[in-house]
């Protein structure tokens, strides 16, 4: 199963070119290969909730999938994209290894549905306003509908305006009442709501604290959005990690993972 164990999840925000979706999946394989961690290549072929109605929201359904598919016969990586309205579902299934359902639609019951009645692995991302007890009804309905599997992936939860707030407890209590793998967003959960001039801001300086904590308390994988060069990002560059610095927060946190389980690090790869 794709979320068996320590997962990561991680690519653009939204789909760009071939050659920087490709630049940032074939790291994500080396990553893969050299820190023995397992990785899903992630990006949107649509980002349908921005804040203003000019902001770039990728090259839609069909020319996504295109790219995609490219990144997943390149890398060998699975891939994973959001889906938005119910018609997309099917259509996505076809080239994506994980569906993934966005925070703000997690109580969308047909689309819900439609995801997990493709049978694929469906990720459900926890709304900010929704508590772990509150998450069963939704991965129910996926279950139900037929998923193979279903994750719950947890980004904090509305702290006032503009900012969000991560209970570490929530991995447990999500895991326990779900019975789901439950992955952290490093990435979005230090986003800023309408901070950056009416779009969202962030503050990535508390990405690599917030992903250690997590994982120090129990969370079964993460998701980090990535670019070579946030500041040029079409979508969420202030809240991005930089690709150059993903492989020692990785390691970081297999240090973390290891010490916890009382087993050392493994020993470096001589490619690292």
């Amino acid at each position: 199963m794709m979320f068996d164990s320590f997962t990561l999840i991680a690519g653009p925000c939204v789909l760009e070119d071939d050659e920087l979706n490709l630049e940032i999946g074939r790291q994500l394989a080396l990553l893969s290969s050299v820190l023995g961690l397992p990785v899903v290549f992630k990006a949107s072929f649509d980002k349908a909730n921005r804040s203003r109605p000019d902001s770039p929201r990728g090259p839609g359904l069909d020319a996504g999938l295109e790219l995609l598919e490219r990144v997943k016969g390149e890398t060998g990586l699975p891939v994973l994209t959001d889906i938005h309205e119910v018609g997309q579902a099917a259509a996505a299934a076809q080239v994506v290894d994980v569906l993934q359902i966005p925070a703000f639609l997690c109580r969308q019951t047909d689309l819900l549905t439609a995801a997990g009645a493709t049978g694929k692995v469906v990720n459900v991302k926890k709304g900010q306003w929704m508590s772990p007890d509150d998450m069963r009804g939704a991965v129910e309905k996926v279950r139900r509908a037929g998923a193979s599997q279903v994750a719950v992936t947890e980004r904090g939860t509305f702290f006032g305006y503009g900012n969000l707030v991560v209970d570490m407890r929530s991995f447990q209590r999500t895991g326990n009442v779900c019975r789901v793998p439950v992955i952290f967003d490093g990435t979005h959960s230090v986003q800023r709501a309408g901070q950056a001039d009416g779009s969202s801001g962030g503050d990535p300086e508390f990405i690599a604290p917030l992903v250690r904590a997590a994982v120090a308390a129990g969370c079964d994988g993460l998701f980090l959005e990535t670019h070579p060069n946030p500041d040029q990002a079409p979508s969420d560059g202030t809240n991005m990690l930089p690709l150059d610095d993903l492989k020692v927060l990785l390691e970081e946190v297999l240090a973390v993972r290891s010490a916890l389980s009382g087993v050392g690090p493994p020993a470096p790869s001589p490619t690292a």
